[in-house]
Order: C-alpha cells, then structure tokens, then sequence
C-alpha cells in the first residue's frame, strides 16, 4: 500500500465528453465556413461536398464519443 495522497484525476468519461464537444464545435465550424464560401462552380460545389463530408464525420465521431461516455460510466453512476 502506498502512502501516496491520490490526487483528483478526471474522470475517463469526462475526457471523452470533452472530445466529443471539441469535435462537434469543428462540424460546425467546418459547415458554416462551407455556408460562407463565396467562390462560385463546379470546383466550389465539390469542395463544399467533401467539407460536409468531413463535418459529417466529425459529428459522427463525437457521437460515438459521448456513447462511449456514457457506457463507461454505466447507468448506476450519477454525472458531476
């Protein structure tokens, strides 16, 4: 046994929700920076679809993020 104090670490799943909210910020981010763009055709047009793409990612990954989170702490575990 160690005499160590433990010291207050956060939570995994609090690091996970973090993630989670970092990457939907960038989906949004991603999108409206595609609203936004001005340039006009068919280059513009292919760019916007894969930005919406990747926003498309984004939002999915932060998706399965906040579900790992919540599975890490299972339902008997209250949130801060």
């Amino acid at each position: 046994m160690s005499d160590c104090p433990l010291t207050s670490r956060p939570a995994p799943a609090d690091g996970l929700r973090t993630h989670s909210a970092a990457l939907r910020s960038h989906a949004r981010r991603l999108r409206a920076g595609a609203a936004a763009l001005e340039w006009r055709g068919r280059e513009a047009d292919a760019y916007r679809a894969e930005v919406a793409a990747l926003a498309d990612r984004c939002a999915r990954a932060a998706a399965g993020l906040a579900l790992a989170a919540a599975q890490l702490e299972g339902p008997y575990v209250r949130r801060r």
